[in-house]
């Protein structure tokens, strides 16, 4: 007879502060897109579009925030309900999660001020290695998940470091772009590259994190919108984005092959 995971407890409680630098976290990510709304700087689409590459993707693609934005409060909240204070996966992936919910407000905050420049690429890379390690840790943890984890753990914070893998790769492109680098054809040979690198990079993500299909499922929506967007224009970038996509859905299906990851990810 079947029975179900049980969560096990970390050898110490969790201390307030690690609690609370999640929650304070994710209100800092949400209120700092709120700045041109109070007179301060441009919105984030403005800046976006002022660098606008075959790379950025439709603008239908970013309302995945709402989704990400409500995943990480529930995230929130749940890890800092008392019944939370000895959990071992929170106690394992909570302060990566901090920093990455702090990355991500001072991401918005520095791009609505000024730009999609060098410096917003730094902040973003930052965001990018909280969240692997998040993701890295979610990989490796050994016991089942229970369904609450999966819900409000598991899947918000794997749909986020995928949506950060894509948007990683839009912003390194974008201050490439600020900086003047590639026009004409040179554009369109460097903006395929980049669909192609990272196709590659999240093929290795989801090979080496279990077939993971939440990140697989997220990152396919962004190759989408690239497709909608980029790949209407240059026909290297709607191939470009064709193939990172197959790589994408071979490597998940290869991966989920294995009963052992499958119960890792779905139960």
């Amino acid at each position: 007879m079947a029975t179900k995971p049980s969560r096990k407890s970390s050898a110490f409680e969790r201390s307030i502060l690690q609690r609370a630098a999640v929650v304070i976290a994710v209100i800092f990510q949400i209120g700092a897109t709120f700045l041109p709304a109070l007179g301060i700087g441009e919105e984030i689409g403005s800046r976006s579009d002022a660098t606008r590459t075959l790379v950025t993707p439709a603008g239908w693609a970013f309302a995945i925030w709402g989704p990400l934005f409500a995943g990480t409060v529930a995230f929130a909240i749940y890890q800092a309900l008392p019944a939370q204070r000895r959990d071992d996966l929170l106690n394992s992936i909570a302060w990566p999660a901090a920093g990455a919910f702090l990355g991500n407000g001072l991401w918005a905050i520095y791009t609505q001020l000024y730009a999609l420049s060098a410096i917003s690429v730094l902040i973003i890379v930052f965001t990018l290695i909280c969240l692997l390690t998040v993701y890295r840790r979610l990989v490796a943890f050994r016991r089942d998940f229970v369904t609450a984890e999966r819900w409000l753990v598991v899947l918000p914070l794997s749909a986020l470091t995928a949506w950060l893998t894509a948007a990683t790769i839009v912003n390194i492109s974008a201050s490439l772009k600020f900086y003047g680098v590639g026009s004409g054809q040179a554009n369109i040979v460097l903006a395929t590259g980049v669909v192609l690198v990272g196709g590659v990079i999240a093929s290795l993500a989801i090979g080496r994190g279990r077939g993971n299909p939440i990140y697989a499922a997220v990152f396919l929506w962004a190759l989408t919108a690239i497709y909608a967007s980029g790949g209407q224009v240059a026909p290297a970038i709607a191939y470009a984005t064709i193939v990172s996509g197959v790589l994408v859905i071979v490597t998940t299906l290869f991966k989920l092959r294995d009963v052992g990851n499958r119960r890792h990810w779905l139960g």
